[in-house]
């Protein structure tokens, strides 16, 4: 079929695509070393330069050289060794944190003597012995919670024309923030759907999710985060920006019209309370970012019709815009995400509903995000969270199943639909399909028993939602 040689040709491009970053990679190596060379042999010209001109110089002690009386000259050496040895030491305490003790432990034996330095043979000793206890996580019982964007504002939000929908499927700042926290008490660790299970020799095989008893791993996505044009003026964050530390935070318009930058949406808050608690996340795990592209990605109008005024869709607004520019800067937020742990996932284009939609109608649309989204993402992308939650199947594999072929020849190895009241997944040599379950408006006022396994939905719902909730 004509979607199966594109199919191969995407799988190509993504191979080349991982070529060339793996060459840039190198070459920014090399250039790194390259200039770590140059300064070494700077400062060494320097030294020497120093010791035959300038008697005021105070030389640095070396422990690899001989005094003139036979004495080795070490003794500030040995002084400021420890603080290195501590700084490695903190690296490695927070990886194991993040349960990464294979790096820990391999970090600290990468101290030149470590095995006369008392504090690491500890730690090392300390960490194999905590590894000893580490239980493997069965992927089959992981469940997978998730939201839409946050309500920052709920007055606005609340009293906007998209009230209902609003109250229905989004969560607010303030109950998010809870029901992290309560999750994370409870004793819930962030994994990576890509921890779960991964592709090998054209097969998908179990991942190892290696954890201390009593620790329950999840997966967490949120959708739409595109910061549609509706939304605008209802009360949530407009776009995802880097911020000055080099972390993902916000933009939000507010009621005045000026911009402010702060952790408006999920993506920050999460980074945040990570970096709080290196624990709440399993070797780096983030969350899944499910793009549609009618309304570009990430807050930035990439989408055609801004910059095509012969569209439709176009509006004369759109004139102002720059979309070669809008394109740029999403595709380098994107890769700072992608570089923290964050994961990408298709929502198709238009947010269509897939089981309902015909294989032509669901080609084309993919076509569109394939051509004009998963290139902003680096093209690798291999998620796909079904629009409206709706699955191209039963609850029966994927056998015989004309949609899922093109999927999977287009490359997307996990599916993502919502249907779960327990955790359920369902795994086979050729895709990893896992149902998600919504933490929003609805579920908490309805079926707060659903969500009871994660957090207690009485003590998180936002009192500033108005009651009851609209019926769906």
């Amino acid at each position: 079929m004509d979607y199966q040689y594109r199919g191969s040709n995407r799988r190509e491009s993504r191979r080349r695509a991982r070529r060339r970053r793996a060459i840039r990679n190198r070459i920014i190596v090399t250039v790194i070393l390259i200039l770590i060379l140059a300064g070494a042999i700077f400062a060494a010209l320097h030294f020497l330069g120093g010791s035959k001109d300038d008697d005021s110089v105070t030389f640095p002690s070396q422990s690899a050289s001989s005094t003139e009386g036979g004495e080795t000259a070490g003794a500030e050496s040995s002084e400021a060794a420890p603080s290195d040895a501590d700084s490695v030491l903190a690296q490695a305490e927070r990886l194991a944190a993040s349960y990464d003790y294979d790096g820990a432990i391999a970090l600290l034996q990468e101290v030149p003597g470590y095995e006369s330095n008392t504090a690491i043979t500890e730690a090392i000793a300390g960490y194999e012995e905590t590894k000893s206890t580490l239980v493997k996580a069965d992927i089959t019982q992981i469940p997978h919670i998730f939201f839409h964007s946050l309500i920052v504002d709920t007055d606005l939000a609340f009293g906007s024309n998209m009230a209902d929908g609003y109250n229905q499927v989004m969560t607010t700042v303030d109950e998010f923030n809870k029901i992290i926290e309560e999750m994370y008490e409870r004793g819930y660790v962030l994994v990576k759907i890509h921890d779960m299970a991964y592709e090998q020799d054209g097969e998908m095989v179990k991942g190892s999710i290696m954890l201390p008893e009593g620790k329950k791993p999840f997966v967490l996505s949120i959708d739409d985060v595109s910061y549609y044009e509706y939304m605008k003026g209802h009360g949530f964050a407009t776009k995802i920006v880097i911020g000055e530390d080099g972390y993902p935070t916000c933009e939000m318009q507010m009621e005045d019209g000026t911009v402010q930058t702060g952790a408006f949406d999920v993506v920050p808050l999460l980074e945040q309370f990570i970096a709080e608690h290196p624990d709440f996340s399993y070797q780096g795990a983030r969350g899944i970012i499910a793009l549609t592209g009618y309304d570009g990605i990430l807050g930035y109008r990439t989408a055609p019709k801004y910059g095509d005024p012969s569209d439709e869709n176009y509006k004369p607004e759109y004139a102002s815009l720059d979309v070669d520019q809008e394109r740029e800067q999403a595709s380098a937020v994107a890769a700072r995400m992608e570089e923290l742990g964050w994961e990408f996932a298709s929502h198709s284009w238009g947010h269509r509903d897939m089981g309902e939609a015909t294989l032509e109608n669901m080609k084309t649309d993919m076509e569109k995000w394939l051509d004009q989204v998963n290139p902003l993402l680096g093209g690798d992308t291999d998620i796909l969270i079904f629009p409206k939650g709706t699955d191209i199947g039963s609850w029966r594999n994927y056998d015989n199943n004309e949609k899922f072929d093109y999927l999977k020849s287009v490359g997307f190895d996990y599916y993502c639909n919502v249907d779960a009241n327990q955790p359920w997944v369902q795994f086979s040599s050729q895709y990893l399909r896992q149902a998600r379950i919504n933490a929003d408006g609805y579920e908490m006022y309805y079926h707060a028993d659903k969500l009871s396994q994660f957090f207690d939905a009485d003590q998180v719902f936002d009192p500033a939602r108005p009651t009851p909730v609209p019926e769906m």
